[in-house]
């Protein structure tokens, strides 16, 4: 309870996940074990989330989409992607970490959700395809693979994402251009406002300047919570921008 009464004193008591934990009874040869996030998970007693919009972030092999992914198959998502609903398997390549990952719950929890992969999108785009017509029209009524990744991405959005909803997202900046980026921090910004909470991993400098979201930096340290302006992602992009020149010609080895 201690969770649910720090969140509720912040405002938050609409939050359906309100911490991450973990227990020990993973086989210390998998590559998880290993992650230090996972350690930092174990050593302070979990991983607590205070904002209805919290972005993880940090490098490659850093662990943000291990651990997102077994929040959402935790929470009940299949692990390839879809809805709670969604059973298809084409690949069984998810680790066993969501079998010993422990979600505190708040009071509320929510109906609805989404768990959206970029790498595997096209399966359950597939797998919707399969389903009674009638499903299709909560989706825009048009099969997503009549539309371009951007497009069925932001139909999905627009379409099927509503208030009470709890939507884990995992790189949803590989599905869209820059414009269409703005498109969907404002739906995101829109329908936590009503309610909605969002767990996202991202690489993208620019969706981490949503207002009022907690940035999570995944580090060889561990993790730590830091505001946009901190990150790497932010300050490399900003400086490249400010002089690209300058930038490719350090980068082509043709200034010192």
């Amino acid at each position: 309870m201690r969770v649910a009464k720090e969140n509720m004193e912040h405002g938050f008591s609409t939050l359906d996940i309100l911490e991450i934990r973990f227990d020990e009874n993973f086989p210390k040869s998998e590559y998880y074990a290993n992650l230090p996030a996972v350690k930092q998970i174990l050593e302070e007693g979990g991983m607590v989330l205070t904002k209805p919009i919290t972005f993880f972030i940090g490098e490659n092999g850093a662990g943000k989409s291990t651990i997102l992914e077994a929040i959402a198959v935790a929470a009940g998502f299949n692990p390839e992607g879809g809805t709670r609903n969604y059973s298809f398997s084409t690949a069984d390549s998810h680790s066993t970490l969501h079998e010993h990952t422990h979600l505190a719950r708040g009071i509320g929890r929510h109906a609805d959700g989404y768990f959206f992969r970029a790498e595997s999108f096209y399966n359950a785009a597939s797998y919707l395809d399969a389903l009674d017509s009638d499903v299709l029209l909560s989706y825009g009524g048009k099969s997503l693979h009549q539309l371009s990744h951007g497009e069925s991405f932001l139909a999905l959005v627009e379409n099927r994402f509503s208030p009470d909803g709890l939507f884990i997202l995992d790189e949803p900046e590989a599905a869209i251009s820059p414009m269409r980026m703005l498109r969907l921090m404002a739906d995101i910004h829109d329908l936590a406002k009503q309610g909605a909470q969002f767990i996202i991993s991202t690489h993208s400098p620019v969706l981490i300047t949503l207002p009022d979201a907690d940035i999570i930096q995944f580090t060889d340290q561990g993790f730590e919570h830091v505001k946009y302006q901190d990150t790497e992602h932010y300050q490399v992009i900003k400086g490249f921008l400010a002089d690209p020149e300058r930038m490719l010609r350090i980068l082509l080895g043709e200034e010192d």
